[in-house]
């Protein structure tokens, strides 16, 4: 049990470290960071997100690490980073959504007409934003044509610098990270006793991620809803409704708030740091 436990605080680390590690190659075209620094800049990240609607505020935290002259531009690569996750998390639930379609209707969670409405629906969104992710010109160009978008058009330019090897390795850093989340419940999950095959864990938690990604909600109160949609839809493989509470605060308080409370250090001592200068 104690194994578990550390485990998933270990996997914590991993997580954060590969988020790192993409926000570390997706700002070389504007500045280069090394390793350490890019996980200050993701931690102070989470700090900031846990009160801001969807976690915008990440962005925030992490521009602080860059040069005053690149913070702007920093955004628009942090929100393609962002972008690569949320096309994962997507993929995903999307199959998750076909796979669990008919255990869902059997259990009467939704009704047929609106589980086609969703799926077809999350498909499209998906594949539209497959294509803009791949045709980040696009919006180069389009942010060009706009009138007086001369002054601006510095904020987007760095996307020039995303090809499409760099473009995959960020979808495969972010499949990466979702492999751990997938882990870092397993975990739990055998810790508090809710017992699934790998299978039913790997498309339950999908489809719970997809949900998760389009309700509007605020980190640092959105554990109650995802324990809700956690004992909703693991609920359809298991009755242990108390651990899979337990385990989903787990990966909340260690997924979020530790970061969180290191990301707000961090700040701190940035801050204290800029004053003495």
């Amino acid at each position: 049990m104690l194994f578990n436990l550390i485990a998933v605080i270990l996997l914590m680390f991993v997580n954060w470290g590969i988020e790192a590690m993409k926000w570390k190659i997706s700002v070389k075209p504007v500045q280069e960071v090394n390793f350490f620094r890019a996980l200050q800049a993701v931690l102070s990240g989470v700090s900031f997100s846990v009160s801001t609607p969807n976690r915008m505020g990440e962005y925030l935290g992490r521009v602080l690490y860059m040069k005053e002259g690149n913070r702007l531009r920093t955004i628009s690569i942090t929100i393609v980073s962002s972008i690569s996750q949320l096309i994962i998390t997507l993929l995903a639930g999307c199959i998750g959504l076909f796979i669990l379609r008919n255990e869902i209707q059997a259990r009467q969670l939704i009704s047929p007409m609106w589980m086609s409405v969703i799926q077809y629906g999350v498909l499209g969104i998906l594949l539209w934003l497959v294509l803009f992710y791949f045709r980040l010109s696009w919006l180069i160009k389009w942010v060009d044509r706009l009138p007086g978008s001369k002054r601006f058009s510095y904020l987007v330019e760095a996307l020039e610098g995303f090809h499409p090897i760099l473009l995959l390795r960020l979808l495969t850093f972010s499949l990466l990270r979702f492999a751990v989340f997938l882990l870092q419940y397993y975990l739990l999950f055998e810790l508090f006793g809710v017992h699934l095959s790998a299978w039913q864990l790997c498309w339950t938690i999908s489809v719970t991620f997809l949900v998760m990604a389009v309700i509007p909600t605020i980190a640092i109160a959105e554990l109650a809803q995802r324990g809700t949609v956690v004992t909703t839809i693991v609920g359809l493989y298991s009755n242990n409704e108390l651990g899979m509470t337990f385990a989903t605060a787990g990966i909340w308080l260690i997924n979020l708030i530790i970061p969180a409370i290191i990301g707000s250090l961090l700040i701190l001592r940035m801050r204290k740091i800029v004053k003495t200068e």
